[in-house]
C-alpha cells in the first residue's frame, strides 16, 4: 500500500466553511460515536467492571456554533492508502482513505505533537513517525504507546464527489482526548490502610496501570505512591531540556488524578516503600506507615549504578533523577566546566544540552566509542564526531579515580590514566540498576541482577503481585518468550496496561515493538526492535552526513533498526515487525530498500 510515502498529485483544495442552521444531537457516549466501554459491567466489589449507573456519561447536546464543516477535497484526490492534512478554518485534521472509505481525526500525535501525515498508515491504524504510537483510524483510540491520550475523530461524508468533514472546534484545537473513565464508587476513608489496588511508583508503568483500570470500568480504590515529590512527569525530557520545571514536564495534574479517583501519595506523605509482606498482603513505608492491598503493582523503576572513587563527600556531583537535579546542573554549569561520567543515553544527552551553557564539556567513557553495545561501533563513531564538532572532549577507555574538592565543592576529576579535568559540576551517567532492594526478604522472585521475574501477564510468583517497567524481566514473544529486560519509556507504558488487564482477569498479549529515541544537538536517533546480541549491522545512507538507517541482524534476520534523518523508516520497520513478518538480512544488504519505504506491509 502506498501510505504516506507515495506522493499525491498536487491538488488545489478549496475550503468551504459552513455552520449548521439547526442544532443537531450529538452522540455523547464517546467522542467517536462508539458505544460506552462500560456497557458490559457488574456491581462494584470484585476486580471487575463498575455499574452502568456509575460510569455511563449522559448524552451531550452541542450547539451548531461549536462545530465547523468544510469541503476539503474531491473524492478522487486521494488514493487508497493515502493521508492528507486538511484545513477546516478552525483547525487542521488528518484525512485518510483506506479501502475506499474516508475517515478523519486529529493530525498531531498527542505525545510530542508529531505530524501524523508523515507517519505510517496500515491496516486500520496510523503509526506516529517519531516514537511509534499507534491510533485506530475509526475510533482515534490509542492502540500502542508511548503517550496517554487518544485522538478525537471527526465526521466525514461525501456529497457530489466532495469530501466534507464536520468537526468540533474544541477538539480541533486540543488535538487529543482522554478515554472515558469510571469513578470510585466505594466509600473511602483517605486515612484507611487498605487499597484494592496499590501501585508503587508513578512513572509510565504505574500511571498507565491506574488509568487503564479506570478506563476498563474498575470502581474500587486505587492508590499510587511514589518517593518523588511531584505528580507524574516526563522523565526522558529531563536530560534533553535541563531547565524545564516539573510543571512543564507533568504528564497528569493532581486535578486530573483526583477527578478520576486515582489517589497519589508523594514522598512528604508516605516516603519510599521499604518492605513487602506477601503473606499479609501489606507494604511498609519509610515513615513507618503500612498499607494492605488486594492487588499490588511494583513499578519502582531504576536507580543509578554505584561507582567506586575517592572523594564522595564533595558536592556538585549529580545523578540526574528529578527536575530539581536538572535545574541545578544547568545553573551550576553556566560558563563553567562540566564533566559527564558515562556514555549512557542520559549522560550523552546532558552533555549535548550543556554545550551552549558551559565553558567546557568533557565526557568520560569506559568503551572506545559511545553506544557501542547498543548501536554498534560505526554508529557510535558517527555520534562521537557530532559531539566533537560541538566542542565536547572525550576521554574514552577511562574511569574516574578521584574527585577532588575544596570546602566541599567539586573542583577536579582525576582519571585512572592520570589525566586531571577541571570540574565545577559533574553528572554521573554510567547506567542504572533495578530499584528492587526493598524486595530482598519479600519472597518475590528476582534474578541474579535484581530484576523481578514476571509472566506474560506481568504477574510475579506471589499471589496478587504484578510488576512492570525497568524492574522486570518478562517473556518477549519475538525472542521465543525469552525473559528479557527492556528499559524503554514506551515499554513501561505497555507493561502498565497488560498488568491492569491481568488484575481484572482479562489476559492481554504483549503486542508491541520496542521503540526508543534519543535527541542530541537537534538530531534524533530513533530505534525499534530488540537488538540485544546482534552480530552484524547493515548501514544504508551516509553516516558522515548523519542521514542513515542501520539494520541490526542476528543470523539472517533483522531484529532491530536505528535511524537519523530518515523518518519514518523506523516506524515503517516497526509496522512490519509488529505484523509478525520477518525482514531478512539479504533484503537490506542490497542497498535498495525502496520496497520498505514505498510499499511497506500489505
Amino acid at each position: 500500500m502506498g501510505g504516506c510515502f507515495s506522493k499525491p498529485k498536487p491538488v488545489e483544495v478549496k475550503v468551504e466553511l459552513s455552520l449548521l442552521e439547526k442544532e443537531k444531537d450529538v452522540d455523547g457516549l464517546s467522542p467517536n460515536g462508539k458505544a460506552s466501554p462500560f456497557a458490559d459491567c457488574r456491581p462494584n466489589g470484585a476486580l471487575g467492571h463498575g455499574s452502568d449507573d456509575d460510569s455511563t456519561p449522559p448524552p451531550l447536546y452541542h450547539k451548531a456554533r461549536d462545530y465547523v464543516e468544510a469541503s476539503v477535497c474531491h473524492v478522487k484526490d486521494l488514493e487508497n492508502g493515502q493521508m492528507r492534512e486538511v484545513d477546516l478554518g478552525s483547525g487542521r485534521a488528518l484525512l485518510i482513505k483506506e479501502h475506499g472509505e474516508f475517515s478523519a481525526m486529529a493530525h498531531k500525535c498527542p505525545h510530542y505533537g508529531a505530524p501524523l501525515v508523515k507517519g505510517v498508515l496500515s491496516k486500520g491504524h496510523v503509526r506516529c513517525p517519531w516514537h511509534g504510537a499507534c491510533f485506530d483510524i475509526a475510533t482515534g483510540d490509542l492502540e500502542d504507546f508511548p503517550g496517554l491520550d487518544s485522538l478525537p475523530t471527526f465526521q466525514v461524508r461525501v456529497e457530489k464527489d466532495k469530501v466534507i468533514i464536520r468537526a468540533n472546534k474544541q477538539a480541533l484545537q486540543s488535538q487529543k482526548r482522554s478515554k472515558p473513565m469510571a469513578r470510585c464508587s466505594a466509600v473511602i476513608n483517605s486515612s484507611s490502610g487498605f487499597s484494592h489496588v496499590l501501585i508503587i511508583g508513578s512513572g509510565p508503568a504505574g500511571l498507565v496501570c491506574a488509568e487503564t483500570l479506570r478506563q476498563e470500568g474498575f470502581t474500587d480504590r486505587i492508590v499510587m505512591c511514589t518517593k518523588d515529590r511531584h505528580p507524574p512527569y516526563d522523565r526522558p525530557k529531563l536530560s534533553k531540556s535541563l531547565e524545564s520545571t516539573a510543571e512543564q514536564l507533568r504528564l497528569r495534574s493532581m486535578d486530573f488524578l483526583q477527578d478520576h479517583d486515582i489517589e497519589l501519595l508523594v514522598d512528604k506523605e508516605v516516603g519510599e516503600a521499604v518492605s513487602i509482606d506477601v503473606k499479609t498482603r501489606s507494604v511498609t513505608f519509610e515513615d513507618g506507615s503500612r498499607m494492605e492491598y488486594k492487588k499490588l503493582f511494583i513499578a519502582t523503576g531504576s536507580k543509578p549504578k554505584p561507582m567506586v572513587y575517592n572523594g564522595k563527600d564533595v558536592r556538585n556531583v549529580f545523578h540526574l533523577r528529578t527536575p530539581e537535579d536538572a535545574n541545578s546542573i544547568a545553573r551550576l554549569a553556566n560558563n563553567k566546566n562540566a564533566v559527564i561520567v558515562g556514555t549512557s543515553y542520559v549522560g550523552m544527552e546532558v552533555a549535548a544540552a550543556l554545550t551552549d551553557k558551559a565553558h567546557s564539556v568533557s565526557i568520560i567513557g569506559i568503551e572506545s566509542v559511545p553506544f557501542k553495545k547498543a548501536l554498534g561501533e560505526k554508529v557510535g563513531k558517527a555520534v562521537m564526531k557530532l559531539f566533537e564538532v560541538n566542542r565536547v572532549k572525550f576521554y574514552m577507555l577511562n574511569e574516574v579515580s578521584e574527585m577532588i574538592g575544596q570546602h566541599g565543592q567539586l573542583k577536579e576529576v582525576v582519571l585512572k590514566s592520570g589525566k586531571v579535568l577541571r570540574a565545577d559540576v559533574c553528572v554521573i551517567g554510567a547506567g542504572s540498576i533495578p530499584a528492587t532492594g526493598f524486595l530482598k526478604q519479600s519472597g518475590i522472585h528476582m534474578d541474579s541482577r535484581g530484576f523481578i521475574t514476571v509472566n506474560k501477564m506481568m504477574q510475579t510468583n506471589a499471589d496478587g503481585v504484578f510488576a512492570g517497567g525497568d524492574v522486570v524481566v518478562f517473556p518477549f514473544p519475538p525472542r521465543h518468550n525469552k525473559k528479557v529486560n527492556i528499559p524503554h519509556w514506551q515499554m513501561a507504558h505497555v507493561h502498565g496496561r497488560v498488568a491492569a488487564l491481568g488484575m481484572m482477569g482479562r489476559p492481554a498479549d504483549l503486542k508491541t515493538v520496542p521503540y526508543f529515541w534519543s535527541a542530541m544537538f537537534g538530531k534524533t536517533i530513533r530505534y525499534a526492535g530488540y537488538g540485544d546480541g546482534f552480530d552484524d549491522v547493515i548501514i544504508q545512507g551516509d553516516l558522515d552526513e548523519l542521514r542513515f538507517v542501520a539494520f541490526y541482524t542476528r543470523g539472517e534476520e533483522v531484529v532491530a533498526v536505528a535511524s537519523m534523518n530518515y523518518d519514518p523508516i523506523v516506524s515503517r520497520v516497526a509496522e512490519v515487525l509488529g505484523s509478525g513478518k520477518t525482514i531478512r538480512k539479504r533484503d537490506v544488504e542490497t542497498g535498495d530498500i525502496s520496497w520498505l519505504i514505498d510499499k511497506g506491509p500489505q
